[in-house]
């Protein structure tokens, strides 16, 4: 496994990248099947639905560690199967959703995976970023489980 961490300060994005030891198939079943996602990433169980097609509509109840639990929605903006997926997430009081572009590339069955999200501020970014870091520690520990 290696990480890579690329912030942005002048537009207040993020881009995140882990190589995978899992084919890229694998890695995308991770990402879009309700129960194998509920497993890996902070998901109340039963809590995860996804419609994973292009304007198709996913929802789930997260986690913290300290016991909270909120709910978020969205909607896929780009689906290209086991190479890139564009999660739309929905803001309260905006317009517009915020989207996290993950993108997967294959090579002799590990993955490289990127994560990639502009936000509103730096603190948005910050939390974005530390959210997907935990994600993606968690994703690399599901995989090499062989969940």
């Amino acid at each position: 496994m290696s990480a890579e961490r690329t912030i942005t300060d002048n537009d207040f994005s993020y881009h995140l990248t882990r190589l995978l030891d899992a084919p890229a198939a694998r890695v995308w079943q991770a990402w879009t099947t309700p129960g194998q996602y509920a497993r890996w990433a902070y998901a109340a169980p039963g809590s995860v639905e996804m419609d994973v097609r292009r304007g198709g509509a996913w929802k789930a109840t997260m986690l913290t560690p300290d016991g909270d639990r909120f709910p978020l929605t969205g909607s896929y903006l780009e689906v290209d199967e086991n190479r890139r997926l564009v999660v739309g997430m929905d803001v309260p009081g905006k317009p517009e959703p915020s989207a996290m572009t993950v993108e997967l590339g294959e090579d002799d069955g590990r993955t490289r995976i990127a994560l990639r999200q502009t936000c509103d501020t730096a603190e948005e970014r910050d939390m974005a970023e530390q959210g997907s870091t935990m994600l993606l520690d968690s994703l690399t520990a599901y995989l090499a489980d062989g969940a």
